[in-house]
C-alpha cells in the first residue's frame, strides 16, 4: 500500500543552518520577487516547504549577503554556511546539491580568477587570447565530465552551468581592450583581430530568466560598453562624457531586445554615470534620451525625481535646515548637528546600500580624512537599528515629516558635503566614486 500523499510527492524542501547568523531569517528570491521567508530556530536552523517549485535559478539573502541555487521541483536542498565566510563556506546537501556545489565552485573560481587576469590584462592581444583559450578549453571539459556523469540533468541546468563556467571568462574579454589601455604608455586601445570575438558565437542574449545572474548580467554589461567604445570613443577610466552615454544608451536599445532587460539596463546606466560623476551639474542629453528609450513609467518617475533631488540643492549656497533623529529618539536640527563642522551628510536605505558595505566605507573614510565628520542618515527602511560598529553619535534618520524629504524624493542615496561655515561644496555625491575624492580632500583641508 502507498502511503505517500500529493503532498509529500508535490513539494520542494530548502532549509539548512547558519552559522554566526547576521539576522533571525533567510529570504528565498525567484526573478527578484520574494517568494518566501524562512525562520532561525534556536538551533539556527530553519526548514521550508515550497510548493509550485519553477526549475531554474533562485537566490537567498541573509545578512547582507546572497548566493544564487537552482532549484527544481521535488528537491530537498539544505545548506549549511558561516557567516563569517559567507560564499567560501557555503556547501549543500540533499537531493539537489551536485548542481549547486559544483555552481558555487565556478563562483569561486571565478573570484580566484581575478588575480590571474591582473596579469594577464597587461598582455599583448595574442598572449592574452592564448590564455583565453587555454582556460576556455578547461572550462569545457568540466561541462563535459559533468553531462557525462549526470545522463539525467535537465538542459535547463546545463545551460545555467555553462554561462556559469564560460560567461565570467568571456567577460574578461570583452572588458580586455579597457583594461589594457590601463597600462599602456599611451592610454590606447590593442590592435585585435576579428577572430578575437568569435566566443559571441556561444553567447545567448535576451534571456530574461538569466538578466540578474551575475555571470550572465557581467557578461552583457561588458559586452555593451566594449560596443559603444567601439564606436570611437577613447579610453574613459573617471568620468564618462555625454556622448559616451548617449551611445551607450542606444546601443542597450538596439542590442536588448527583452523589454524588461532592455529597461533596467537604461536605468541602471544612467543612474550609475550620474553617480559616478558626484557633481550637482546634470547633463540633460542623456538624461532626455533615457526618458524616450525607456518604456517603464515607474523608473521614469524616479528619474525625474532624482533630477528635480539634485535641483533642490546647490552649490556655493547655505544649507537648508531640516530635522533628524538620534538613536536615543531625540529631534536635532541639522545646523546644530553640523555646526562649525566639515561634514558629509550621507543619506542612504537599506535597498540600495548595504550595512556591511556602509560601515567599511564609512570607516575607510574617516580614517584618511580626519577633519570631516561623516553623518549617515537612514531615510527610509527599518529607521528603528542603527548600523552596529560605527558611532551612534553620528547616526541619525529622518522621519516622514521632515523636511529632508523636499531633496529625497527619489529615495536614492547622496552625499551633501558641507564646510563649517554651511555652506554646500557638493550637493550629490557618491562615496564610493573615485570623483569624490578632490571634494573630500579639498574639504579636509578648509
Amino acid at each position: 500500500m502507498n502511503c505517500k500523499t500529493d503532498k509529500e510527492t508535490t513539494s520542494t524542501y530548502f532549509g539548512g543552518k547558519i552559522i554566526n547568523p547576521k539576522s533571525d531569517h533567510i529570504i528565498l528570491y525567484f526573478n527578484e520577487e520574494p517568494i518566501d521567508t524562512f525562520f532561525l530556530d534556536n538551533n539556527n536552523k530553519f526548514f521550508g516547504e515550497l510548493t509550485n517549485v519553477k526549475e531554474g535559478l533562485y537566490y537567498f539573502f541573509h545578512g547582507n549577503e546572497n548566493q544564487y541555487i537552482y532549484l527544481e521541483p521535488l528537491d530537498s536542498l539544505q545548506i549549511r554556511l558561516n557567516t563569517w565566510d559567507f560564499d567560501e563556506s557555503l556547501v549543500f546537501a540533499g537531493k539537489g546539491a551536485e548542481r549547486n556545489n559544483i555552481l558555487i565552485d565556478c563562483f569561486l573560481e571565478t573570484e580566484k580568477d581575478d588575480k590571474l587576469f591582473y596579469k594577464y590584462n597587461k598582455l599583448e592581444p595574442k598572449a592574452f587570447q592564448q590564455k583565453i583559450d587555454s582556460i576556455k578549453a578547461l572550462k569545457f571539459e568540466t561541462l563535459k565530465q559533468y553531462i557525462a556523469n549526470h545522463p539525467k540533468e535537465t538542459k535547463g541546468f546545463e545551460k545555467v552551468l555553462e554561462i556559469a563556467l564560460t560567461y565570467p571568462l568571456y567577460a574578461r574579454a570583452e572588458k580586455y581592450p579597457l583594461s589594457y589601455s590601463r597600462y599602456s604608455a599611451k592610454n590606447v586601445f590593442p590592435e585585435l583581430t576579428e577572430s578575437f570575438y568569435n566566443f559571441r558565437t556561444n553567447v545567448t542574449f535576451n534571456d530574461n530568466s538569466l538578466m540578474y545572474y551575475p555571470p550572465y548580467s557581467y557578461y552583457i554589461r561588458n559586452f555593451l560598453y566594449n560596443k559603444t567604445y567601439s564606436l570611437g570613443h577613447p579610453p574613459m577610466n573617471k568620468n564618462y562624457s555625454p556622448k559616451f552615454t548617449i551611445d551607450l544608451l542606444k546601443t542597450i536599445n538596439s542590442e536588448i531586445a527583452s523589454e524588461n532587460s532592455k529597461n533596467a539596463f537604461l536605468k541602471q546606466t544612467v543612474i550609475s554615470h550620474f553617480y559616478n560623476k558626484s557633481s550637482c551639474n546634470i547633463n540633460e542629453e542623456p538624461f532626455d534620451l533615457f526618458f524616450k528609450l525607456s518604456s517603464n513609467e515607474n523608473d521614469k518617475q524616479q528619474i525625474e525625481n532624482l533630477i528635480n533631488d539634485t535641483k533642490a540643492i546647490k552649490a556655493n549656497n547655505k544649507l537648508k535646515n531640516f530635522k533628524v533623529i538620534d538613536y536615543t529618539n531625540v529631534a536635532h536640527s541639522i545646523k546644530d548637528v553640523i555646526r562649525n563642522k566639515n561634514t558629509v551628510l550621507y543619506f542612504w536605505n537599506p535597498d540600495n546600500v548595504s550595512e556591511w558595505y556602509l560601515k567599511s566605507r564609512i570607516e575607510y573614510l574617516e580614517n584618511k580624512y580626519k577633519n570631516i565628520d561623516f553623518i549617515q542618515i537612514k531615510i527610509s527602511g527599518d529607521l528603528k537599528n542603527s548600523i552596529d560598529n560605527l558611532d551612534i553619535k553620528s547616526q541619525y534618520y529622518i522621519d516622514k515629516i521632515s523636511e529632508a524629504h523636499n531633496f529625497l524624493k527619489s529615495k536614492m542615496p547622496r552625499s551633501i558635503l558641507v564646510n563649517k561655515k554651511g555652506i554646500v561644496i557638493n550637493g550629490y555625491a557618491s562615496i564610493s566614486s573615485y570623483n569624490l575624492i578632490p571634494y573630500l580632500e579639498k574639504l579636509n583641508q578648509y
